[in-house]
């Protein structure tokens, strides 16, 4: 899902990784919500990086990082780009960008907080701020309809079952990422 070309005009790029297309929609999910806010967005797959997407990262406001959580942490290829990200660390090019995070996995918990706390010490590594969710958790915890169902203030845990993206993560899981896209775009400038 592309909502925008010009990498000076982007003001939130949402830098994934999704192995099966699950993680794809909780980030193009994320990226209605900054859309919605009338901020300008672009999702951005991470496994194929060229200097155009790096661009763009250095050009926006904000970056919100996604990974499916693969054996208790971000996927090898998301691993892959936040070390290529070093070229910009010592130049702390991200210094002060807004910075977010979100996961998804086949379990309900799949140790999803380890995958959003590499992400944050990431975000640390480059002077980034991190925005949490800014949300209780749903009251009828596990609730596929639910926003923040699975309870997470850190950044967006979605749960996916082992069927085609466009069945499963649940709605709820859409909505809090929806949710957070909005809570990003309102940190912005």
């Amino acid at each position: 899902m592309e909502f925008s070309r010009d990498a000076a005009t982007i003001e939130v790029v949402v830098a994934y990784h999704s192995g099966y297309g699950h993680t794809r929609r909780v980030a193009e999910s994320l990226a209605e919500g900054v859309s919605a806010a009338r901020r300008s967005v672009q999702c951005l797959d991470v496994s194929g990086m060229s200097e155009e997407g790096w661009t763009m990262l250095d050009q926006a406001q904000a970056i919100v990082f996604g990974s499916p959580t693969y054996m208790g942490g971000a996927s090898a290829v998301f691993k892959q780009f936040a070390e290529a990200s070093s070229k910009r660390w010592f130049t702390q090019a991200w210094k002060d960008k807004i910075a977010g995070g979100f996961t998804c996995s086949l379990s309900m918990s799949g140790d999803k907080y380890s995958t959003l706390m590499y992400m944050v010490t990431l975000a640390m590594q480059h002077s980034m701020i991190w925005v949490g969710t800014g949300m209780l958790p749903s009251a009828v915890a596990g609730a596929p309809d639910q926003a923040n169902r699975l309870g997470s203030s850190i950044g967006v845990m979605a749960q996916a079952d082992n069927v085609p993206p466009e069945i499963s993560p649940p709605a709820g899981d859409l909505l809090t990422a929806r949710s957070y896209g909005e809570r990003i775009a309102s940190m912005l400038r």
